[in-house]
């Protein structure tokens, strides 16, 4: 398909860091210029709407406290995306990963009898080991039987929902609970501590924001990183070059998956302090960091300014239906708009468009 005579396209070598940051400022003003004509067929003014979600957001600590709070998983399961993306291997799952890592938090903080000291500890090594092992399962099945992964772990998904549901009706419904489906409270000695009377897990945060870090050093600075880029840039020259596909689709999965658990666990020993039902804790957090990591351009720390932009649009879709009377659900059309633009926005990327000159 040849391009219009009005139009110059040139291929990019490589495109340059202000072209990637450009080109995604663009694509968010235009998802968010699209979303200003669902707000105004609502017969809200768009800017009243974004005020009130920035005011909300940001105007108050209560409000800067919960996007603290829905940032924090976005972070952890958005740098392990990022790891998965750079070598190709298209990770859906980061939900159902979140959960088998509340799942393990949750048996270590009441049935383990640890020792107080070591709940904390240890529920964050099980909600890591769960999340990684059951990531791990789709990457066998990519690398050893050719299935793809993104069917894979978008299905385990749904097992992962049934797990916990099946968990919280049946054998871990807590007696104190009066009928709801819930497990009972977690002791003192397995919840983490918060800043002041929000729900913002600060140990869970610290540790986000240092495992960023040392996931950009990981994939910049060491052999293991530059098997996962060649990996995913040009998977012949890897085989040409002698890397295992085997070895580096597991290393990311763990890395992806376990991060994803990790997340799990400060969701439930932070903010819900129990296991409950699947929606009530996980919100969708596996599938926005999706959108997390390609808006960072699958750069560990760019995640950390991505994710904190998603807790502001999570966090404004309280607002939006309780100050505005609009749909919560409106923020998941945010969501698709971006996605949206940003994949339509990767020729720009590959290609330098302009117009001819006469």
């Amino acid at each position: 398909m040849q391009a219009p005579k009005w139009l110059n396209i040139e291929r990019r070598p490589i495109p340059s860091g202000n072209t990637i940051f450009t080109v995604s400022i663009l694509a968010i003003v235009a998802a968010l210029v699209v979303a200003a004509i669902f707000f105004a067929s609502y017969g809200i003014s768009p800017f009243r709407a974004y005020g009130a979600i920035l005011r909300g957001a940001l105007g108050s600590w209560s409000g800067f406290s919960e996007t603290l709070r829905r940032m924090i998983p976005l972070l952890l399961c958005g740098v392990g995306l990022t790891v998965a993306f750079r070598a190709l291997f298209w990770n859906i799952g980061a939900d159902g990963q979140l959960l088998l890592g509340t799942v393990a938090a949750t048996w270590v903080a009441l049935f383990s009898g640890l020792p107080d000291p070591l709940l904390l500890p240890v529920m964050f090594l099980a909600g890591f080991a769960a999340g990684a092992l059951w990531g791990l399962i789709p990457a066998i099945l990519k690398v050893k039987m050719g299935i793809n992964d993104v069917i894979t772990t978008l299905m385990m998904n749904y097992i992962a929902i049934y797990i916990v549901l099946y968990l919280i009706h049946g054998p871990w419904k807590g007696p104190s609970m009066r009928g709801f489906a819930y497990t009972d409270m977690f002791p003192q000695a397995a919840r983490l501590p918060t800043i002041g009377h929000t729900h913002v897990h600060w140990p869970t945060l610290l540790m986000g924001l240092l495992i960023a870090l040392l996931a950009y050093i990981m994939l910049n600075r060491t052999r293991t990183g530059f098997e996962i880029r060649v990996v995913g840039e040009n998977p012949h020259a890897a085989r040409y070059a002698g890397i295992s596909e085997f070895k580096t689709v597991v290393t990311v999965m763990l890395i992806s998956g376990g991060l994803a658990g990790f997340a799990g666990v400060g969701e439930v020993a932070g903010v819900h302090l129990r296991l409950l039902d699947p929606i009530q804790i996980s919100m969708g957090y596996g599938y926005t960091a999706i959108i997390v990591a390609w808006l960072a351009r699958k750069n560990p720390l760019g995640v950390i300014i991505t994710s904190f932009f998603f807790g502001v649009l999570m966090a404004g879709g309280d607002v939006i239906k309780v100050n505005l009377g609009l749909p919560f659900q409106l923020i998941n059309v945010f969501n698709g708009l971006i996605m949206f633009f940003l994949i339509g926005s990767e020729i720009f990327m590959r290609y330098k468009v302009t117009l001819r000159r006469r």
